[in-house]
């Protein structure tokens, strides 16, 4: 397969999630919001038990999640913690914490974030759960601020995008996790029930231990 193969040259869009139902997020847009006003409103809340918040050029995004919200993300993040842990990448998780960036007007908390090695200005990994539509334009807002790498959790798929020259390309394989089975992974989150995560991360494990 050609390299191109690996990504569209068309702007990169995300899919428009699923019907809202119960296990949909909660997501409020609030438009004409100066930068003071957000770090203030941001700075107010207490980490953990206030909504989530984002920023981009005036437009400030406020999101309580669901239930399935987070045991996706925590799912995700388990997973990708124990490939790095089987393969012996140095992957250091900081988990949603506020990123900044005034100049470009940007900011947000993903789900969950990782640096590759020593902490950088950006993360090189940031992984972010959808389950609702209308909120602010998130590959925007990580696109200004400097993120290597994002995934989308999407529909019960992955969608990768790859920071190049300033811009992103879908992917469907990560740079930032060579050689990962994504595919593998959206099985296991989709078919883990919610009291088996312990079972499902040793199984995944022990794939791994197989592979190498």
């Amino acid at each position: 397969m050609e390299a191109m193969d690996d990504w569209r040259e068309s702007p990169p869009r995300l899919p428009t999630p699923g019907s809202r139902d119960a296990e949909s997020d909660q997501v409020v847009v609030v438009r004409g919001i100066s930068w003071e006003h957000y770090v203030a409103l941001n700075d107010a809340i207490e980490a953990g038990k206030g909504p989530r918040v984002a920023y981009l050029d005036g437009e400030l995004e406020l999101m309580t999640t669901s239930f399935r919200h987070e045991v996706t993300k925590k799912m995700l993040a388990r997973l990708v913690e124990a490939f790095a842990d089987e393969t012996g990448l140095a992957l250091n998780g900081f988990g949603h914490a506020t990123q900044r960036n005034e100049a470009a007007r940007v900011a947000a908390e993903p789900d969950e974030q990782y640096f590759l090695g020593k902490r950088g200005a950006s993360a090189d990994l940031a992984i972010e759960v959808v389950y609702t539509s209308g909120g602010i334009d998130k590959l925007e807002v990580f696109r200004r601020l400097g993120v290597r790498e994002v995934w989308f959790w999407i529909n019960q798929r992955l969608w990768v995008f790859v920071l190049v020259d300033g811009a992103y390309q879908e992917r469907v394989e990560s740079q930032v996790l060579a050689g990962i089975d994504l595919r593998h992974l959206e099985r296991i989150v989709t078919n883990t029930e919610d009291e088996e995560q312990t079972e499902a991360i040793r199984a995944y494990r022990a794939s791994l231990r197989a592979r190498s």
